[in-house]
């Protein structure tokens, strides 16, 4: 909290403790908004993502610390900005066995440090399939051709002439907590969420750009390839690709990163992170899938009688609890906010509950800020703790009235073979000390 709080005049301080503070008794509001102004005052060691800073006496009250006293940097020493240096543990960060070359492995999003919904772009997570691609835009082009009455080939300034959408999605891959399936064993909410980022993506709805190709009646599917030495492909139904597919070329503010597609990339909110092709140069309109590599030995879903599920394009509700979590244990008994987040491929989130006992009981959460369609939410619940394990867990429900499963529905639909679509109930052990585990519970 107190990272929070230094940023805040003490109106807007008073207005946020307030509104953390919702639902509690009279006496433990009083003392819950008294121990946030004093921690807003407090001057003691100072807990920052990058480690435990701790204050020196010449730079607190009624001392001038010591960097009011000279002249900072510039506005040109640092021509495109950077995190501050008590930040550098914020990083993305990779298992060094999970694949065994870079240019075909992925690196995962700190969730736990992140505040809000948009994921800073040098922090969404990366995959993939043959490297980054370094792309000139000046001579990429996006063809769409096949089953169309007019084959079309677009420079990059041809696309940004049509007007554009910005639009808050999550991406995520469907390997996102894959590693877990047949029992805990990632000690870090990084490694068991971290395949998972929220942007603001600016481009072109799909549908303007097929509507200027003229989609024959016969073409029912699209081949969307990327420019990369993998040409990494998916098949895209067309009902998805007149729906809500962009074609984008921006995340949050500024163009694509080059490990996010630059200079063009397609975005399928709510579905599987790989069909949103990056480096995307050609779409193929044709009237059936194609049946690539990554749609038939990959990104496939094997059930216990051998049979593979196809096409699981939705990902499913999920939710997770990101304060308290390995990263981030509890430090002392007393009031504490339950913070985590939500998301689902199906539409908004509705609702969220939090169990402190393994899923016995539960109680409802707080959503907080904005709770848009295919985005990531937060939820917020305002609790004591007495020093008394806990089993933490979260349990999501969507617009659609659909309920995040626990462990044991999971794979009793699936079996444990799958590494997709891995979205049941997580739990975290909370133990005496205060020190997060990541255990499971069917």
């Amino acid at each position: 909290m107190s990272k929070q709080i230094r940023s805040l005049s003490t109106r807007e301080l008073m207005a946020q403790l307030a509104r953390e503070s919702d639902g509690l008794s009279i006496a433990d509001r009083r003392d819950f908004l008294k121990k946030g102004m004093l921690a807003a005052g407090a001057m003691t060691a100072t807990t920052f993502a990058g480690g435990a800073v701790a204050a020196t006496g010449k730079n607190l009250p009624p001392m001038e610390p010591s960097w009011g006293r000279k002249l900072g940097a510039g506005v040109v020493d640092k021509p495109y900005g950077v995190p501050s240096e008590y930040e550098k543990e914020v990083v993305r960060r990779t298992v060094p066995w999970l694949t065994a070359e870079s240019i075909a492995s992925i690196s995962m999003t700190p969730i736990q440090d992140l505040q809000g919904i948009i994921t800073p772009n040098g922090l969404v997570f990366e995959r993939y399939h043959a490297g980054v691609a370094q792309i000139n835009p000046q001579e990429h082009r996006l063809m769409i051709h096949g089953l169309v009455e007019r084959p079309i080939i677009f420079t990059m300034e041809d696309l940004m002439r049509f007007p554009s959408v910005s639009e808050i999605k999550f991406i995520e891959c469907p390997a996102n907590g894959g590693m877990e399936w047949k029992g805990a064993q990632m000690e870090a909410l990084q490694f068991t969420h971290g395949m998972l980022s929220c942007c603001e993506w600016t481009g072109v709805p799909l549908r303007v750009l097929l509507e200027e190709a003229g989609v024959k009646p016969e073409g029912k599917w699209l081949l969307a390839e990327g420019a990369d030495g993998s040409h990494m492909s998916r098949s895209i139904p067309i009902e998805k690709a007149l729906d809500d597919a962009l074609v984008v070329y921006a995340q949050n503010g500024e163009m694509l990163r080059p490990e996010q597609g630059y200079p063009l990339r397609l975005l399928n909110p709510g579905w599987e992170g790989n069909t949103s092709i990056k480096w995307l140069r050609r779409l193929e309109v044709g009237d059936k899938p194609w049946y690539h590599r990554e749609e038939t030995s990959k990104y496939t879903d094997l059930m216990e009688d051998g049979r593979a599920r196809k096409f699981t394009f939705v990902q499913e509700t999920n939710s997770v609890i990101t304060n308290p979590c390995p990263e981030k244990p509890i430090v002392k008994p007393g009031l504490i906010e339950i913070e985590g987040l939500a998301w689902s491929g199906r539409g908004k989130i509705k609702q969220v509950d939090v169990s402190f006992d393994g899923g016995v009981n539960w109680v409802p959460a707080n959503l907080k800020g904005l709770v848009l369609d295919k985005a990531l939410t937060r939820f917020s619940l305002v609790t004591k703790w007495d020093g008394q394990p806990w089993l933490l867990q979260s349990r999501a429900i969507d617009e659609t009235g659909y309920v995040q499963p626990t462990l044991g529905q999971l794979r009793e639909a699936r079996g444990t073979n799958s590494i997709y679509h891995k979205n049941s109930i997580h739990t975290w052990k909370v133990e005496a000390t205060g020190g997060v585990k990541n255990v499971q519970i069917s």
